[in-house]
């Protein structure tokens, strides 16, 4: 049975080096290494366990078209309907996970992490927590050896986009909360893994990481581009000036490469996301995901498949990135996230527009970068 292990703080550490740890580092890599150079738009023949996937995430979807939002007139909380609809989810999850080369014995630990896939129905939140959650999913059916390496570009590009599809409606129709938000500072109010596969998919791409900001760039690479379909998401549901709601992607946009962009979000998801307390206190740990080592077992060291040479391992990397970490710099520079322009004119003014009148940025980091210990209010959200 799938529990939590990560209690304390002082857990981290053990956590750092579990098992469940290297096979997920493993599995978040191979897929943006599998999914470089690739579109979303390439004729792909998923596997029948993907496609399995996608058929039981449609019977997830189904859930919304049968509970429909509760009239409220708070517009500051999640709609409370998303209850209900969490409580039908619980209901069938033991049969969504009944997919071909499932055994029974692993069914428990699959439905746990798949549960925990689609928000909070307590605090009608969701975010990265959550989808770790159903990362974690995934990556056990690779454990189990039912996706091949050769799945993995559909796994990202079909299955987990239509994951993104079901999670995307749930925010919009349920006005979900962002769960453990940094606001302005954090990279997105909900998800993170389709930025880092998203970037990794742009490697050697045509388009600059300084179009970002750009709302018709958005919708002309959407259909291909997993990280431009989420700005593109960003710009349909936020409005106001790119570089006031969304600061972090703004200064990401500064960037020279998308190669650069791709290892700096790797590390900004290990110190924001696997190496945050408040998020991975959440996480559940089964027979497939160990927190533990089995008694006897060789340690799992899995390769590194997408970190330029010389790049410390992700597990290495302290928690609370600088901000600068992520352009490869050492502090402040050409490229370098702290000293990204601010755009003072219009909400579709990008790093290279013409008529931006620009100013310094701020010479500070997000909240995101402090150098500070665990929040202790932050710790129970899930992000």
């Amino acid at each position: 049975m799938a529990q939590r292990r990560i209690l304390q703080a002082k857990d981290m550490d053990a956590w750092r080096v579990s098992p469940a740890y290297a096979h997920l580092m493993d599995f978040v890599q191979s897929v943006c290494a599998a999914v470089k150079g690739r579109l979303l738009s390439d004729p792909l023949q998923p596997s029948p366990m993907v496609a399995a996937v996608v058929a039981m995430l449609a019977r997830v979807d189904a859930i919304t078209d049968q509970v429909p939002p509760e009239k409220t007139t708070s517009a500051r909380f999640g709609n409370p309907a998303f209850r209900t609809w969490h409580a039908q989810l619980s209901e069938i999850v033991s049969s969504l996970v009944e997919l071909p080369g499932v055994q029974a014995e692993q069914r428990a630990e699959l439905a746990a992490y798949l549960l925990e896939s689609f928000g909070n129905q307590t605090r009608i939140d969701y975010g990265s927590g959550h989808e770790l959650a159903f990362a974690a999913f995934l990556c056990c059916l690779r454990v189990h050896g039912l996706f091949t390496q050769e799945d993995l570009t559909a796994v990202c590009f079909i299955a987990f986009n239509r994951y993104l599809a079901v999670v995307r409606r749930l925010q919009q129709i349920y006005h979900l909360e962002p769960a453990g938000s940094h606001g302005v500072w954090g990279l997105d109010d909900f998800q993170f893994l389709p930025f880092y596969w998203g970037a990794g998919q742009l490697i050697g791409s045509s388009i600059p990481p300084a179009q970002i900001p750009d709302p018709a760039v958005a919708r002309r690479h959407a259909d291909d581009s997993l990280f431009f379909s989420c700005i593109a998401f960003i710009f349909q549901m936020k409005t106001g000036p790119f570089h006031e709601h969304s600061r972090m992607l703004y200064d990401i946009s500064a960037v020279p490469e998308w190669a650069k962009v791709t290892s700096g979000l790797l590390k900004m998801y290990v110190a924001e996301v696997l190496m945050k307390f408040p998020i991975v206190q959440h996480f559940l740990f089964g027979p497939t995901l160990r927190f533990d080592a089995a008694p006897g077992a060789v340690p799992v060291v899995l390769p590194d498949r997408s970190l330029p040479a010389g790049m410390p391992i992700a597990g290495a990397i302290a928690p609370q990135t600088k901000l600068s970490q992520i352009s490869g710099t050492g502090g402040p520079a050409k490229g370098s996230l702290l000293r990204r322009p601010v755009v003072s004119s219009g909400p579709t003014a990008g790093p290279s527009s013409p008529s931006a009148a620009v100013a310094p940025a701020p010479d500070q980091a997000s909240p995101a970068a402090a150098d500070s210990g665990v929040p202790g209010d932050a710790a129970a959200t899930q992000s």
